[in-house]
């Protein structure tokens, strides 16, 4: 299986009210909550798939959302 290396995007070349919801709508598999937030977002592309890392702001760990067609 051949390897990719990500794309990356501009988070911030989106619109200021999609930045918002994204950097708001999360889940964090530490906390096991929604909608904790995310600071720090890197947009990148991988494997034809939009990704959006972070931190959580509560607790600090790497939180990352995938964008689908849905989100678009």
């Amino acid at each position: 299986m051949a390897e990719e290396t990500p794309i990356p995007r501009d988070f911030y070349a989106r619109d200021p009210e999609d930045q918002k919801l994204l950097l708001q709508e999360t889940w964090c598999d530490h906390c096991q909550q929604v909608g904790l937030g995310m600071t720090e977002p890197v947009e990148y592309e991988l494997f034809g798939i939009i990704f959006i890392e972070g931190k959580c702001c509560q607790c600090g760990e790497t939180v990352m959302t995938e964008l689908t067609d849905d989100d678009f």
